[in-house]
């Protein structure tokens, strides 16, 4: 989203394809995390709906911790924010990226 942009979306699609908005959102004192909610947050900041200060600021998460589930959204999917697979996909990830380095040295 631009921070700039004068207007917000009254809705934008959820991850599952559903419509969010401000109502339908996890509430703010939600303390079970599953990898749904945290997917809908993602996706109100992502469409708009929120800024990411104000989904920190309504959920009480570190930037660092609502990036984690952006990236892991952006490359797993949902699957990605499971807490179970977190470190598989990570690992995935690592290997990903350590190919692709020895890929790019090997080439002329």
């Amino acid at each position: 989203m631009v921070e700039n942009q004068k207007t917000r979306p009254s809705a934008v699609r959820g991850p599952l394809g559903e419509t969010l908005t401000l109502e339908t959102l996890p509430p703010p004192d939600t303390r079970r995390w599953v990898p749904r909610r945290k997917a809908e947050v993602v996706a109100a900041v992502n469409g708009g709906l929120l800024t990411v200060g104000e989904a920190c600021s309504r959920y009480a998460l570190s930037l660092e911790e609502f990036a984690s589930w952006q990236r892991a959204v952006h490359r797993n999917g949902l699957g990605g924010l499971r807490a179970t697979r977190a470190q598989y996909y990570r690992e995935l990830y690592d290997r990903q990226m350590r190919n692709e380095s020895h890929r790019e040295r090997e080439e002329p």
